[in-house]
């Protein structure tokens, strides 16, 4: 692994090794033993999306492991005035030992990858969110034990927390299903290669595809970037929240995860949220854990 830029670039072996590596940092951490696995090291944070939970866990995990992470605004690199990719490349790879970036274009972040030679970490894009997802997996193997044969169901836009939740789900042996609006369905060649490499399924009935989950997933229903279709969103989504009648759908014990923020009576009502906040809480923390597991795992 040389860098991350997507789940389905990873093997099974690989997000497992990543989500041992986390456990054992959570418990070094949760402990007080000290860890400075990247004592010296430099990360660079590039954020042409703003953030409350990259940010801060990226930061804090730097920290952690003894290595020291700067925040580059686009605003404030030369990136956002229009100097290439690759060359923002190769300048910022002699003077770091890895780059975290969360942006738009999945492009950008491959090109980073291209052209620099340095380890690249993918924090958000609009095609994937590999880091939250390494969290999710993280969290629901606490609760469950493996995750080989549970199955997960995802319910909502078919965005970049489904393609990912996608990817991992199917590397790691669980069930995949999905419900969504036919319109706003997940990338297309990713759910033929789920179908072709696993238990998938892609529906626009929610009680279907809920049915004996061991673990429910959503994400609101406008992400960044989508503001302006906020309204006409709220109109097509509408019955694609997580209700009682959803989780009485799911197995008895069903946990509930959410990669936050949270528009509550929108995708998820506030009665489920509150029921399930430690869950959703846990899996929100291990996004410091994950996130320097991977670090070890690059920038070592």
């Amino acid at each position: 692994m040389n860098h991350l830029l997507k789940l389905t670039d990873l093997s099974t072996a690989e997000i497992l090794d990543i989500l041992d590596t986390a456990d054992r940092l959570k418990y070094q951490k949760k402990h007080g033993i000290e860890h400075h696995y990247l004592k010296g090291k430099a990360l660079g944070m590039i954020f042409r999306k703003s953030s409350t939970r990259t940010r801060v866990s990226f930061e804090v995990g730097m920290y952690d492991l003894g290595g020291t992470a700067l925040f580059l605004s686009s605003q404030d690199l030369q990136i956002g005035r229009g100097e290439p990719v690759q060359d923002t490349a190769r300048v910022l790879s002699r003077y770091l030992d890895g780059i975290m970036i969360r942006t738009f274009d999945q492009e950008e972040v491959e090109a980073l990858a291209e052209h620099g030679s340095i380890p690249i970490i993918n924090g958000l894009t609009d095609y994937c969110h590999p880091c939250q997802v390494l969290a999710d997996l993280m969290t629901v193997r606490e609760r469950r034990g493996d995750l080989a044969g549970q199955k997960m169901c995802y319910i909502g836009d078919g965005n970049n927390m489904c393609n990912s939740l996608i990817a991992g789900g199917i590397k790691t042996g669980m069930k995949v299903s999905v419900a969504c609006p036919q319109e706003y369905a997940p990338d297309a060649e990713l759910m033929k290669w789920a179908a072709e490499n696993g238990a998938f399924t892609c529906t626009r009935n929610i009680l279907e595809a809920a049915a004996d989950a061991d673990v429910l997933f959503t994400d609101v229903w406008a992400s960044m970037g989508q503001e302006s279709e906020a309204e006409q969103r709220k109109k097509v989504f509408k019955g694609y929240q997580i209700n009682d009648a959803v989780v009485a759908a799911a197995k008895p014990d069903v946990m509930v995860q959410h990669c936050l923020p949270a528009h509550r009576e929108e995708e998820i009502t506030e009665k489920v949220f509150e029921a399930h906040a430690d869950e959703i809480f846990e899996e929100a923390e291990n996004r410091l854990h994950a996130q320097k597991a991977v670090m070890v795992k690059l920038m070592a």
